[in-house]
């Protein structure tokens, strides 16, 4: 069996991050949660964290600029951005920004499950 992956989700809905963190925790993953992107910069900090799910449009501190400052401590973590306003330019910044995927909101089941498919063949190759 797999290991946990240590996911955080990082998005201002409480409904949102409630819904996420069961299907995570049904894929077998330790779920941390944070508010906006400072608190997921703290957290990736503090914790080691295999995976990000963050969410482009929060109060304080948005996902790019969250995205910006974890890729500067973290190159390889896989970052997977969550957005409702999905519009081409900001996708477009996120992955050349080094995000890994792009998950338009309301997401389906398979999306989750193919990206946690993804991050574990990721940690995987990294040895970890």
């Amino acid at each position: 069996m797999d290991r946990k992956l240590k996911v955080l989700i990082t998005d201002d809905s409480k409904m949102l991050r409630k819904k996420l963190r069961a299907e995570l925790e049904a894929l077998n993953c330790e779920v941390l949660e944070a508010e906006n992107g400072k608190e997921a910069v703290m957290l990736n900090l503090q914790e080691s964290i295999d995976c990000i799910f963050l969410d482009i449009v929060m109060p304080e501190v948005g996902g790019i600029e969250a995205l910006q400052v974890i890729k500067e401590v973290n190159p390889d973590l896989p970052v997977v951005m969550l957005s409702s306003a999905g519009t081409p330019q900001k996708l477009m910044i996120t992955l050349k920004m080094g995000a890994m995927d792009f998950i338009q909101k309301p997401y389906s089941s398979d999306q989750i499950k193919k990206t946690i498919e993804t991050v574990r063949k990721k940690v995987a190759a990294n040895g970890n």
